[in-house]
């Protein structure tokens, strides 16, 4: 889950004049800034941090809950009880069968090997579970009381709240950082790679970010993307950036539930008759399934939704409530010409040299810019 920070480390110096495409190395890695301006970066965009996405705003930070969760909770150590009580004492007996051992022994073999492991099956079952619920709940209750990052593309102005804070913050969407950090590091495993994405801006001494771990800097900037591509209405829905794999029909819940499962394994069945897909595949889908309690997660998602639902509301500001309601659309404001200028050159330039990574892109552009040089 994003969080809001103070101060990360490596911290962005955004109390100096950036832009997109600026570059900042530190000892072990480099920060990427990808806004101000927030040009397009030609990625696709995918938003797993976005939760609620309407006409007037998007809220950044929380995302929906997600089935896999559920699964790791009560898979996890259903599948780990189960296989040290069972799959254990199997294996011991076959063993003992490829010895050439009698079925007495072999069956004497799996029924002790099963008496002494089936408690240890039990303790190490419950102990995983009410570490991972416990897990859960932290997060659960965390996610219900942090108030998201909230985006405002009729306004075209992004809603800040701090921890501790008693007001929200207003910052201009245009003049909003954001950046992508990429750190290395020798271990005695080798080289290990970090990436990051981060959006802030400076208020007053401090930095008020979001920032969250990625695994790569092709998702990093696909995750700012999604962010840009709703201000500049290019996206509209959740299930374009949050739906990659086409699980969520036309009138389904954009969150997940059990609509996806019976979707997936209608699809699945489908698959199999068009010959996409073998038996064998469709087998170990519903082992994967059996050993995650089939269903349940699926239930307890949709729960767990309900109630983040029925919490969130009491929890805004009612400035930022007020903030958040639509505008007549000749209030709404307009990108700067700047913006469109600039946006425009990063297209074209992309179109002739679409091997070239965007952020070369940003800044050459950004050096091109007749601002750019007036600044200079």
């Amino acid at each position: 889950m994003p969080t809001k920070i103070d101060m990360p480390l490596p911290s962005p110096h955004l109390e100096q004049c950036r832009k997109a495409g600026d570059v900042e190395p530190f000892p072990s890695g480099q920060i990427t800034y990808l806004a101000p301006l927030p040009l397009p970066t030609v990625m696709p965009a995918h938003g797993p941090h976005i939760g609620d996405l309407n006409e007037v705003y998007m809220d950044f930070g929380l995302g929906s809950p997600q089935v896999f969760s559920w699964q790791v909770i009560l898979g996890l150590p259903f599948s780990g009880a189960f296989s040290i009580a069972f799959l254990i004492s199997l294996f011991i007996g076959f063993m003992f069968f490829v010895f050439g051992m009698g079925w007495d022994d072999v069956s004497h073999a799996i029924k002790g090997v099963f008496n002494e492991a089936y408690g240890i099956a039990l303790i190490t079952g419950f102990s995983a579970f009410a570490i991972l619920l416990c897990t859960w709940l932290h997060t659960h209750n965390k996610r219900a009381a942090i108030i998201p990052t909230r985006f405002n593309r009729q306004r075209r102005e992004v809603c800040f709240m701090p921890e501790d804070a008693t007001e929200p913050l207003f910052v201009p969407w245009e003049s909003l950082s954001a950046w992508v950090i990429e750190a290395q590091g020798a271990t005695q495993y080798g080289i290990h790679r970090q990436y990051g994405m981060g959006i802030g801006f400076q208020h007053g001494e401090t930095l008020t970010s979001v920032e969250f771990p990625c695994f790569g800097l092709s998702l990093a900037i696909s995750h700012w993307e999604a962010i840009r591509g709703y201000m500049e209405y290019e996206v509209n829905d959740l299930k374009s950036i949050q739906d990659p794999q086409d699980l969520q029909g036309p009138d389904d819940p954009p969150h997940e539930g059990l609509h996806t499962f019976h979707n997936a394994r209608t699809r699945l069945h489908q698959q199999i008759r068009d010959g996409q897909r073998s038996r064998v595949s469709g087998f170990f889908w519903y082992l994967y399934h059996v050993m995650t309690l089939w269903t349940i997660p699926n239930h307890l998602t949709e729960w767990e939704v309900r109630r983040l639902q029925k919490k969130a509301p009491h929890a805004m500001p009612e400035v930022m409530r007020q903030w958040s309601e639509p505008l007549p659309k000749e209030q709404w404001a307009k990108p700067s010409e700047e913006l469109l200028r600039l946006s425009e050159q990063v297209r074209q330039l992309h179109k002739r040299q679409p091997r070239r990574p965007i952020t070369e892109i940003f800044a050459e552009v950004q050096r091109l810019s007749p601002t750019d040089k007036r600044r200079a």
